[in-house]
Order: C-alpha cells, then sequence, then structure tokens
C-alpha cells in the first residue's frame, strides 16, 4: 500500500469495514451457519460475507407475505453468479448446470446475466455445498462474483473470427486470475478443503478487501457489447495487422445510483490512455490498488471507483496509477464503437465453422409452453463439439460448429423455439434485470415487465411507420444499473409498484447517459409519452439518425455532458 494518505476519507468506517474486518479472511462463521437447520437464511455478518462466495440471499417476494401469515420465515434462498471470464463454457459444463439448475433449484431455470456469465436461483441451504461441489467438478467456481471484490471480467463476446478475439479472451482471464481473492476460504467450506496453518495474505485486494464492488471489461471495438460505460476498468483492445498490440484504457465508469440522493449519479469511464500488453496486469493491479487505498470507507454510497475519481481529480488517480504500474500512458489508439447488440444468426469463422447467436429474451433458459428453451440447450450440449459463449446481452452463442454439424445444430434450435423467426429489432434490443420476485433491492417489475413493454413499444413504432426501426431500450427494477438503463436510448428505472423514472438522450453507441424526462409515472403514461416522442421522431429526424441523438438535437432533453456536475440539473 502506499504511504500517501490525504486522499484517505476521513470519519467512522462503514459496517461492512467491519465484517471485511473480522471475517478471517472472508470466513466469518459461514460454515457453523450451514449446520443450523433452524433458519433457511444465514445469520449476522455472514449474510454479507456470501457474497465474496458468488452468492445473495433471497427469498420470493411474491409469497412473503403469505408466509408471514403462517408465522414462517420468508422462503430464504440464494443465487449463485458463476465465475466465468469472457462468458465462455463447454457443452459438458452446461449439461452440468443444467442437471443442477432441474433438480436443486426452486425455479428449475438457469438466467443469463449482464455480467456474461449464469445465474442459479432459489437454491436452498441443504444444496449449497453441493452446488458449489458441482461446479467444481466441471471445472467452475463462483469466487469473487459479488461482494468488495473485481467480479467476473468481460469480454467481447463476438466468435472467434481472428487472432484478437482470442488474445483478447486470454486477457481477460489472465486478469481475472491476477484479481482475485488469493483466501483459501472457499475452498475450505464449500469445498471440504484442508484448513492450512498459513497467514493469509491479500496482496493486491487488501486484507479488508475494496471499498465497494470494483467491475472490469476486455472490449474489441467496433462493438461495445459489454458497455465499458458501466464499468471500473476497461482495456480497449487495439489491433495492429491482425493482432492485439495493447490497450487504451478506461477507468471509473458506473451507473449505479440512489433515488432522492443527488450525491449519487451514474458516470462515464474516463480515458487514460495507451498501454502496451506487457503492462496490462500492472495496470489492472495499480487502479485496483489505487481504488482499495483512496475509495471511500465511510460512506457506501460514495465507494465506487467514479467518486474517488471525482473526488481526488482524474489527473491524481491516473499519476498514481502510473507510479505504481511504473509507467506513463502513452496518447490513446483511435477507435470506434458502431454498436452493441449482438450478431443474431449464423456467422461463418475464418476457420471455416460456425457460430450460432441464439436471442434469449430476459436471459431466463427455461422450458416454456410450446418454447422448450433449457431441453433444447441441453440437446445440443449432448452433440456440440465447440463450446458455448454467453453475451454481456443475455443472448447464448452456439460457437465453433463444424460445418458438417451446422444443419442438426439449427434442426435442434429450431425444434425446441431457440430459433423464432420475426423476432423484431426492437425486441433485440432491449434489456432487464431480473428484479421482482427474487431481488430484495426491485422496487418495480423488470424482467417480467419487459416482453409486454416492448409489444406495446412494437406497436407504437408501427403505428408511425417505424417498424423497420428500433430503440435501446432497457428496464431497471431499481437505481443500482443491473440492466445498463442508464446507457440507454430509452432507460426505464423502477420507483414503486407499476411506476418508473424515464429516461431519454443515451445513443446506440453507449457512450453518452441519458437524464431524467419524466419521474414516478405509470406504465401507461411511459407509453403516451413514447407515443408523442416517436411521432416526432418519424416526422423530423435527420438521415440515419437515432431515436436518443434525436431528442438531443431536438431540444427535448438536454444532453449529459458531466454526470457529477449536470446529470440532475
Amino acid at each position: 500500500m502506499t504511504d500517501n494518505n490525504k486522499y484517505t476519507v476521513e470519519g467512522p468506517l462503514s459496517d461492512n469495514e467491519r465484517i471485511k474486518g473480522e471475517s478471517n479472511f472472508l470466513r466469518g462463521t459461514i460454515a457453523d451457519d450451514l449446520k443450523d437447520d433452524l433458519t433457511g437464511g444465514f445469520t449476522a455478518d455472514n449474510f454479507q460475507l456470501i457474497r465474496f462466495h458468488g452468492m445473495y440471499q433471497q427469498d420470493d417476494r411474491d409469497i412473503r407475505a403469505e408466509r408471514a401469515k403462517q408465522k414462517l420465515e420468508p422462503l430464504h434462498n440464494v443465487m449463485l453468479r458463476a465465475r466465468l471470464p469472457g462468458g465462455i463454457i463447454t457443452p459438458e459444463q452446461w449439461l452440468a448446470i443444467d442437471a443442477f439448475a432441474e433438480s436443486h433449484s426452486l425455479y428449475g431455470s438457469i438466467r443469463l446475466t449482464t455480467r456474461q456469465t449464469f445465474q442459479f436461483h432459489g437454491v436452498l441451504k441443504p444444496h449449497i455445498k453441493l452446488m458449489h461441489k458441482t461446479l467444481n467438478s466441471v471445472g467452475i467456481d463462483s469466487i469473487a462474483t459479488a461482494g468488495d471484490v473485481n467480479r467476473n471480467v468481460l469480454c467481447t463476446s463476438n466468435p472467434v473470427e481472428s487472432e484478437v478475439h482470442q488474445q483478447a479472451y486470454e486477457w481477460a482471464k489472465k486478469i481475472s486470475e491476477h484479481l482475485l481473492p488469493k483466501t483459501r476460504a472457499y475452498a475450505e467450506i464449500w469445498l471440504d478443503g484442508e484448513k492450512l496453518e498459513t497467514t493469509d495474505e491479500e496482496p493486491i485486494l487488501g486484507n479488508n478487501y475494496l471499498p465497494r464492488k470494483f467491475k472490469t471489461t476486455v472490449v474489441i471495438p467496433p462493438q461495445n457489447d459489454v458497455d465499458v460505460h458501466a464499468n471500473d476498468l476497461n482495456f480497449v483492445a487495439i489491433a495492429e495487422d491482425g493482432q492485439l498490440v495493447g490497450f487504451n484504457v478506461l477507468v471509473g465508469g458506473g451507473l449505479a445510483m440512489t433515488h432522492g440522493d443527488t450525491s449519487t449519479y451514474p458516470r462515464k469511464a474516463t480515458d487514460f490512455g495507451f498501454i502496451p500488453l506487457e503492462k496490462t496486469l500492472d495496470v489492472a493491479a495499480a487502479v485496483v490498488g489505487t481504488q482499495r487505498d483512496w475509495g471511500n470507507r465511510v460512506n457506501r454510497k460514495n465507494a465506487k471507483t467514479k467518486y474517488t475519481l471525482e473526488r481526488v481529480g482524474v489527473d491524481a488517480f491516473k499519476a498514481e496509477v502510473e507510479r505504481r504500474a511504473d509507467i506513463a500512458f502513452a496518447p490513446s489508439r483511435d477507435y470506434t464503437f458502431t454498436g452493441r447488440g449482438d450478431r443474431i444468426g449464423w456467422v461463418e469463422g475464418v476457420d471455416g465453422n460456425y457460430h450460432l447467436t441464439l436471442f434469449i429474451e430476459n436471459g431466463r433458459i427455461l422450458d416454456y409452453p410450446g418454447k422448450p428453451l433449457k431441453t433444447g440447450c441441453a440437446e445440443i450440449a449432448k452433440v456440440h463439439t465447440g463450446d458455448f459463449r454467453l453475451t454481456a446481452n443475455q443472448n447464448l452463442i452456439v460457437a465453433g460448429v463444424r460445418p458438417e454439424n451446422k444443419a442438426l445444430i439449427e434442426e435442434l434450435a429450431r425444434k425446441h423455439g431457440l430459433i423464432q423467426d420475426g423476432v423484431s429489432q426492437q425486441r433485440l434490443d432491449s434489456m432487464a434485470c431480473v428484479s421482482l420476485p427474487t431481488c430484495p433491492l426491485a422496487m418495480a417489475e423488470a424482467e417480467r415487465y419487459l416482453p409486454d413493454a416492448v409489444t406495446d413499444i412494437e406497436a407504437l413504432l408501427d403505428k408511425h411507420g417505424l417498424s423497420g426501426d428500433s430503440i435501446i431500450f432497457r428496464v431497471t427494477g431499481c437505481p443500482n444499473g443491473c440492466g445498463r438503463a442508464m446507457l440507454a436510448e430509452v432507460g426505464l428505472v423502477g420507483k414503486g409498484p407499476g411506476k418508473y423514472n424515464l429516461h431519454l438522450g443515451g445513443n446506440r453507441e453507449g457512450t453518452r447517459i441519458p437524464r431524467m424526462y419524466r419521474e414516478n409515472i405509470s406504465e401507461q403514461a411511459i407509453l403516451d409519452e413514447l407515443d408523442t416522442l416517436l411521432g416526432r421522431w418519424a416526422k423530423e429526424r435527420e438521415s440515419g439518425e437515432g431515436f436518443g441523438d434525436f431528442v438531443v438535437r431536438a431540444g427535448i432533453i438536454a444532453p449529459v455532458i458531466d454526470s457529477a456536475k449536470d446529470f440532475y440539473d
């Protein structure tokens, strides 16, 4: 750690700092809690500590009131988020998670998330260790996918069409491993690992870990499918002659905020400059270390990297990273983002193999009437000889399909509803977080609301002669940002049951934050507003002008230039 403490925030530490400091490197008394069959939940500090092991304690909020009437505690269970750098998974691994979801989760589903991994929902306490052992048996863990650590590292998920994609993915894995916690708590508690008589040390994360969660991506222009401006640390791949030569480094992005607290706001990441490949891990550790030492441990609402940059100044933070990494950032290399969506359907790779991107609405893989998606994915996994890629847009890529297997994979996908002709571009460009009934932070519906909301927007587009167009539309059930609504052209942020804040003015490339246009309005009021605005877009837009750019140019909403200063203006 640095001896430069002039940027340390003074004051009583948040209670989370006590929890981490007294946890014996994330062990707490989790092992004892597992033996307590009087409750389905975790008690005291362990409720927070299990997050560092990749889990959140939840309950089914749809039945919470009824259970209370019956004098029963909430139906406590855990959601687990796996660690999958770059979102790559083998067919064998897929079949293992499919079988566990079917037999040991309350909902039976596999949920693909915006963090480019999968989640199990509704796992009861007696099955938690089995869950971890099952994942471990096929080479998967959930270490550090939640909590105050660096979380699952995202990487542009376009199928491998060049050496650059493979090289970028390899760096995503290296970054993930380099920034992982070193404690053996995970293996000891969940895998019955041997308790070693050694002193745990956390040379990068620190013994109290980070002040707040930390998110990292590797992105390959021109696709911004990982939404770099939603993340603390981003490596933008720069290639020359088909080879990766280094990265532009972007620091301090984040979308979460708190309703009514203007000291919280979304923020775009700041471009620090270019680095050669050999300095990648040094810079990653330096950014994490600077945030570890300078981040706000007094007020968790202002503890993210974005707030540290705003408080100490970008120049000071950047200079400290350069000092720790022993590097001077070079000027950033030119790059352009042109879109964020996944390329649905078949793409042929340079190696002659094929890649099939399947649209999974809301990322929820489950067998529905007439559309048995979960069974279909399992059937494909049984015959597929390549791998699967989970995308940051909650879709699934069947990658590396040999030419002789292409027809079989397509047949299985169509048979099980994984390929459906006629899905609109609007539906492809829409996304939501999980929200109700499982997320304890949810204020309004998101995943369950999205399909009907998209149908309504499709009708409005058709009404105004815009059926060939679409808007980037995203819904989050609370202001914490999991559905990345604060990088949408139209973003809804849950305020209460059936009520949302309507944000407008992001762009298709994901490089501008939208501003609140209407506060706490109903679903019907949202549609009424969009009806009017889409009508104007149809009549007044310039050639090729996206909806978000139009509402800014037309003066309907002012662009957010510097969210720390003008987001609430």
